[in-house]
């Protein structure tokens, strides 16, 4: 058994007790032991033989308890500091008080940080983005990790409409593939993203037009796509200002071709296209979690993933379904809004 005894201790456990339990002179005691008699009679007074706490009993302090009843309201209403404090209490309370006795005070108080007694303002509530009709698709590229079968790394291209859906698709080529951009955006991969709507609808005139918020307002006056500064998907790097676009390049031709309206996230605000980044997020989780042997496994593992995630899991912004199961919703509700049947499955319509 262990005991905790004092660093200065004469005495042990067994030499208390048999010092309770003797019943000779103290002075007899004491000189077996090499103790003084004090100490005999200190622990023959004693039912135990542990030391006990050394704590004085008695605070040492020249406030009265009215006097730090009142010290510890001042601190809660002017939020003095301790130095500032210590000049009120002893011009209007205690002349003799020091500074350490003030500040055990406030501390046994429960008010000895001045920063915790503070208000804090309330962060900003993030905001959600605004409710839009499908068509409205944000657009990311994450870095994938290179396999050792593989000559060059692979790239996911995520596309997340806004009302509902999450989807992916692979290249083996590097970010600017614009071949895969544009079977992305035309729909041509099956379950890889949703159609595009069959027509622009005309904007209302109460309707807020996006301002300087690129991802801000209605999505009704063409198909857009927001998309970050990357330079697979535009040269118009505002945030850089190192050079003036040159309108060449693929992925705005290819907007502008296809009738879709080609916004860009503001630069340093990633949550400005926080969607895709969420989802780049789990991705990344993913590919922390699973020992992937070969490109083919990781492309396998990545393209379960993103079909379970469209067509299983339920989402609490989407009201509980799936993302498939909301755009089926939608295009019951407004068919003329889809050009296909929406479905969830690998592979290319033609």
């Amino acid at each position: 058994m262990l005991f905790s005894l004092h660093k200065q201790a004469t005495t042990t456990p067994k030499i208390r007790a048999a010092i309770q339990a003797s019943s000779e002179p103290a002075w007899q005691v004491a000189e077996r032991y090499g103790i003084s008699e004090q100490t005999v009679w200190k622990w023959r007074n004693r039912d135990d033989v542990h030391d006990r706490s050394h704590t004085p009993h008695r605070l040492q302090t020249t406030l009265t308890p009215a006097q730090e009843a009142v010290a510890v309201a001042l601190r809660k209403a002017l939020l003095l500091p301790l130095a500032d404090l210590l000049a009120v209490v002893r011009e209007f309370l205690n002349p003799h008080v020091s500074r350490s006795g003030l500040d055990r005070c406030l501390r046994r108080h429960g008010v000895g940080n001045l920063q915790a007694l503070k208000p804090t303002d309330p962060k900003p509530a993030h905001g959600s983005f605004k409710a839009c009709e499908p068509g409205y698709l944000h657009i990311d590229i994450k870095y994938l990790p290179q396999m050792a079968d593989e000559e060059r790394r692979r790239y996911l291209f995520v596309a997340i409409p806004r009302p509902a859906g999450h989807c992916a698709a692979m290249s083996r080529k590097g970010p600017g593939d614009a071949v895969g951009l544009r079977a992305h955006l035309s729909g041509a991969d099956r379950g890889q993203c949703p159609p595009l709507p069959a027509r622009p609808r005309a904007r209302r005139p109460d309707e807020d037009h996006p301002g300087a918020d690129p991802l801000s307002g209605h999505c009704c006056a063409m198909p857009c796509r927001a998309v970050d500064n990357g330079k697979a998907f535009t040269d118009r790097l505002f945030g850089l200002r190192k050079r003036s676009p040159t309108g060449q390049h693929e992925f705005d031709l290819l907007c502008a071709d296809l009738g879709i309206e080609h916004r860009l996230a503001p630069p340093m605000r990633p949550q400005t296209n926080g969607m895709v980044e969420r989802f780049n997020g789990r991705i990344e989780d993913v590919l922390q979690s699973h020992p992937f042997h070969s490109g083919e496994d990781l492309e396998q593992t990545l393209l379960r993933y993103v079909h379970l995630y469209n067509s299983q899991l339920p989402q609490s912004v989407l009201k509980g379904r799936s993302p498939v199961e909301a755009l089926k919703d939608w295009q019951r509700q407004r068919p003329e809004l889809l050009r296909k049947r929406v479905y969830n499955h690998a592979g290319r319509d033609t």
